[in-house]
């Protein structure tokens, strides 16, 4: 069963994680805002998934060292090996208009 959340329980829980990981790093949340280049409130508010802007979370992630996570929130797009089998092989050459002598 997967668990469906809502935007703001996203947010908190994405909050928290920011939170463990700056308080587990031994940086408070001044020195955080300082190193990421945003205001103190932008850690705060980020914190307590009281939003935020795309760009803040990059900062923030940037000075924690974890940049690492902004790859699991847009994967690379791959075909599966089934996609693969079931797809059509390109075609190699134009066919030829119906109706039309062969020159």
């Amino acid at each position: 069963m997967t668990l469906r959340l809502t935007t703001e329980e996203w947010a908190a829980e994405l909050g928290r994680h920011l939170r463990d990981l700056r308080l587990r790093r031994n940086i408070d949340q001044r020195n955080l805002a300082q190193q990421a280049a945003v205001a103190l409130n932008v850690v705060k508010n980020m914190e307590r998934g009281k939003g935020g802007t795309l760009t803040s979370l990059v900062k923030l992630l940037r000075a924690l060292g974890r940049e690492d996570w902004l790859h699991t929130l847009a994967p690379p797009v791959s075909i599966s090996p089934l996609q693969m089998l079931k797809a059509k092989p390109a075609r190699q050459r134009a066919s030829r208009a119906k109706g039309l002598p062969r020159v």
